[in-house]
């Protein structure tokens, strides 16, 4: 139940710090796991408890966010929780309007076209006025959490949320978010640098507020080549981490493990190890030993079974888990999938993956 007093102190002692152990690189008797959108649509009860509610006034509940967020972990043996939330709330904390439209997904009302709409947007962001809600729902999770595991807060990345609020939503190509970065890049690093400075505060806030790791999603890196995401992807990640890092120093806050999480940009995993966070996330289309050859030894990876894998049999799963883990190796390694679980996953191969990597990686360690 989430209905303890909002306080960000005195929280739980922690009993299973397995997953901050990995993220910094110390020892672990297993790898611990935890899966992105482990709470989600593929669960009767999130269907159940979101049912009534329009998406985004779910997200403006910390009540609701705290219940979903524990879902999960009432059914498996996760090792972290992360936040229920959106990455598109930051758009929202700039001024703009999304909604989420049913069959379609989230859909910005009025997109960015021109140049001259960015002076629509606020340029200063208080964040704890736009986005508390969020630092709530952190709060109130990280007591009604127990102790029992990390609580993992988030964001979508400068370019990630830069695309979605030129394409007004999903799409296939980003021809119109990227056409800025080829006509309008003056105006492009303006925004990014607008995006990145909002994202610095907010995840310095949600730390502030009870987060005990932080993941920066830059789920749209694909869709740039290695130039682009040099130019207007990589300096913005980089100056996130360093920025957060510094202000969490300034506040004498915890400096918690920061994940950097940037699908499909295998070209760029050499620079992600070096851009100032203590784990990398992979995608499912790279090999576990080329990663760790490109990322060198000095950072943790997260990933990266490919999410559909979980179609398979039980067996089978078990098979593939045993497999990642043997190419990873069990130690500065956190297990998850590729990318997100889908809606019409079967909860139980989702305990399937958790509970083999427990497994099999405790037999790899004690052999």
């Amino acid at each position: 139940t989430c209905s303890f007093s909002c306080s960000p102190k005195d929280f739980p002692k922690l009993k299973n710090d397995t997953f901050l152990r990995a993220a910094r690189g110390e020892e672990t008797e297993h790898t611990p796991v935890w899966c992105m959108r482990q709470a989600g649509r593929y669960l009767p009860e999130f269907r159940e408890t979101r049912a009534a509610q329009d998406f985004f006034a779910t997200c403006r509940s910390p009540k609701l966010c705290c219940e979903l967020t524990l879902q999960p972990l009432r059914r498996f043996p996760l090792d972290a929780a992360i936040i229920f939330s959106d990455i598109l709330v930051v758009p929202q904390a700039l001024g703009m309007e999304v909604v989420m439209v049913h069959g379609k997904g989230p859909t910005f009302t009025e997109p960015l076209k021109e140049v001259e709409d960015l002076l629509k947007l606020r340029q200063k962001v208080d964040v704890t006025a736009e986005l508390g809600y969020v630092f709530q729902a952190i709060t109130l999770t990280r007591h009604s959490l127990e102790g029992r595991v990390p609580l993992i807060g988030f964001s979508g990345a400068p370019w990630t949320l830069m695309s979605y609020m030129i394409e007004g939503g999903g799409s296939s190509t980003m021809a119109k978010a990227k056409s800025w970065l080829y006509r309008h890049p003056e105006a492009s690093h303006r925004l990014l640098r607008l995006l990145a400075d909002v994202i610095t505060d907010y995840l310095v806030g949600q730390v502030a507020a009870g987060a005990q790791a932080l993941q920066l999603f830059e789920s749209h890196a694909g869709h740039l080549g290695p130039e682009q995401f040099q130019d207007f992807a990589l300096p913005y990640i980089r100056d996130i981490a360093q920025a957060v890092k510094s202000k969490l120093k300034e506040e004498a806050l915890p400096l918690v493990p920061m994940i950097i999480f940037a699908k499909d940009a295998h070209y760029a995993l050499h620079d992600l190890a070096h851009a100032g966070y203590e784990v990398v996330g992979l995608d499912w289309t790279i090999r576990p030993q080329e990663a760790r050859a490109q990322t060198g030894k000095d950072v943790t990876l997260q990933g990266n079974l490919d999410p559909c894998a979980l179609y398979a049999p039980k067996e089978k799963i078990g098979e593939l888990v045993k497999k990642m883990l043997e190419s990873f190796g069990t130690q500065r390694y956190i297990a998850n999938l590729g990318h997100g679980l889908y809606p019409d996953m079967n909860p139980e191969h989702v305990g399937a993956f958790v509970e083999a990597v427990h497994a099999h990686s405790r037999h790899i360690n004690k052999h």
